[in-house]
């Protein structure tokens, strides 16, 4: 499973903070944000995880997500 996210995140300490978040939260085996892309694209992959899960713990957090369509 594979999903792409459009966040507000714009520096790469909180990027680290949040993958870290994610990867204790979620069963995922890949993620990565793409800061310089104008949507500061997360990208999760792994085996199941909730979208809706990830868009709540990045609210959470004080950040913007939503899918990326």
């Amino acid at each position: 499973m594979i999903e792409v996210f459009k966040t507000d995140v714009d520096d790469w300490s909180r990027s680290r903070m949040l993958m870290g978040l994610i990867a204790a939260r979620f069963s995922v085996c890949r993620i990565n944000f793409d800061l310089e892309d104008c949507d500061r694209v997360l990208r999760v992959e792994g085996d199941t995880f909730c979208p809706r899960g990830i868009i709540e713990l990045l609210q959470q957090n004080g950040c913007h997500c939503e899918i990326l369509s």
